[in-house]
């Protein structure tokens, strides 16, 4: 399911279908949770919604590697990757 289809989903879900500027109005709020959840994230603090799950950071360490085409060794800086951790709820619900 892309960008497009998950407005489309949810206008339907919330019965929105013969509402003016549902489709508008349905993709102005996707595109604030996903700012605001980014936002969050990246003022270090994490997005809990009960019975969904958590967004939060995770931190990697800088490390050691290897570059596969010559095997030589590299470094890898630190960094942060957002993480989705799933609430039981909603792990129950895909089970």
């Amino acid at each position: 399911m892309n960008k497009t289809e998950l407005v489309a989903a949810i206008v339907k879900k919330a019965g929105w279908e013969d509402k003016k500027d549902a489709k508008k109005n349905a993709e102005a709020l996707v595109n604030a949770f996903t700012e605001t959840v980014a936002e969050a994230l990246k003022d270090g603090d994490k997005v809990q919604l009960i019975g969904f799950g958590t967004f939060e950071i995770s931190e990697r360490k800088a490390r050691t590697g290897r570059n596969p085409r010559t095997g030589e060794s590299m470094k890898i800086k630190a960094s942060k990757a957002p993480k989705f951790k799933p609430g039981k709820a909603f792990k129950d619900a895909i089970n």
